[in-house]
């Protein structure tokens, strides 16, 4: 979708803030509107990207090059950037970052360059490209992943394998750098209609893919059904294995599938549902850093059924949600799920073992912040 940039330019010119990300997505958006006051650069958007959302952020859409000419030409005194572990955006931070550093230079001042972390994968970890340019350049990226985050002025980890990751394989910041670990937690969701969720009623949200577990969730979905009367499983989303879940639903009449709906939908099965299961696996160029299914469940008051992929693992099974092993089958996945379904955690439980505030909200007013 194309934003008229001149739209927001009277908000823009007085803004002191600015995000510069690489994808922007539906989450994005919505936490824009609560979080400290900011203008968006992006370059590209994710399937999910709700127009009316976009309007009412007005995001501008940029090119590298010129996303670190517009950033530096408008003076922001605070920008914040993608993660270095995001090996993909590394190229466009730099930009950005050598450019608001050269105008520090000749206003001589020091901009604050901040970043929120939940990165969990060491670039130099990830598999190397077959072509020789390609792999000329993804060591280009890990050497200017190296040099961006000694650039960050503050960093908030979202998770401890974040946090950790950069602790172990990354270069010290810099002594006048400042971190902080905020676990990613939802606040409670403030829908209007919250419902009593009924129970046995389970819900895969998210992309249909085998990275995301839904494959298993597929295979272990008849032996929930013939152990649990009262299962129901509602799969909302979209992607590759978009062809089973209609098969599923077809054929079961116990399954509902609802591709890609509008969010007031996807908020309406998340009040619903008892439990919301998401068996993350870990593959060669990805790990689950969180996983926004997860989120939302909980803001909910969801049990959760996961693996110990998402960097929240720990804080789960803390607070007596099921977690996995990253490696557990389908049969496993099967007999947590019965677990859940069948005696679910109180969800009133569940919304007052969360923070008051939204996390990232948090984050983002500590890395806006002066304290």
């Amino acid at each position: 979708m194309s934003i008229d940039p001149s739209a927001a330019r009277g908000a823009r010119s007085s803004q002191r803030r600015v995000r510069v990300y690489k994808t922007l997505r539906t989450a994005h958006l919505e936490r824009a509107l609560a979080m400290e006051p900011a203008d968006i650069v992006y370059l590209e958007s994710r399937y999910d990207f709700d127009g009316e959302l976009a309007r009412r952020t007005a995001p501008e859409q940029a090119g590298d090059l010129r996303a670190a000419f517009l950033v530096a030409r408008r003076g922001y005194d605070e920008i914040e950037v993608n993660e270095p572990a995001a090996i993909d955006c590394v190229r466009r931070s730099m930009y950005v970052v050598a450019a608001v550093r050269a105008r520090d230079i000749v206003t001589r001042r020091r901009s604050s360059v901040v970043a929120y972390a939940i990165g969990n994968i060491d670039p130099s970890d990830l598999p190397r490209p077959r072509h020789p340019w390609a792999r000329l350049g993804r060591r280009l990226d890990e050497r200017l992943a190296r040099i961006l985050w000694r650039q960050i002025d503050r960093v908030a980890f979202g998770t401890e394998t974040s946090r950790d990751l950069y602790r172990d394989r990354f270069p010290p910041l810099r002594r006048d750098a400042r971190t902080v670990l905020i676990p990613a937690l939802p606040a409670p969701c403030a829908c209007p209609d919250q419902a009593p969720p009924r129970n046995g009623e389970i819900l895969f949200l998210g992309d249909l893919s085998e990275r995301k577990g839904f494959d298993q969730v597929l295979t272990a979905w008849p032996s929930v059904a013939a152990s649990l009367s009262m299962a129901r499983l509602t799969i909302v989303g979209r992607g590759t294995l978009r062809a089973a879940a209609d098969d599923l639903a077809a054929r079961d009449d116990r399954v509902t599938f609802l591709h890609d709906p509008p969010r007031d939908r996807v908020h309406q099965a998340l009040r619903t549902a008892s439990v919301v299961v998401l068996p993350s696996r870990r593959r060669a160029n990805w790990r689950e850093q969180v996983g926004l299914p997860i989120v939302e469940g909980l803001a909910h008051g969801c049990t959760i059924v996961t693996t110990d992929e998402t960097g929240i693992a720990s804080w789960l099974a803390a607070h007596d949600h099921h977690v996995l092993p990253g490696g557990s089958n389908s049969d496993e996945l099967a007999g947590a799920l019965v677990r859940a379904a069948s005696s679910p955690l109180d969800p009133d439980d569940v919304l007052r073992s969360l923070p008051t505030d939204d996390s990232r909200r948090a984050a983002d007013s500590w890395l806006f912040g002066s304290e």
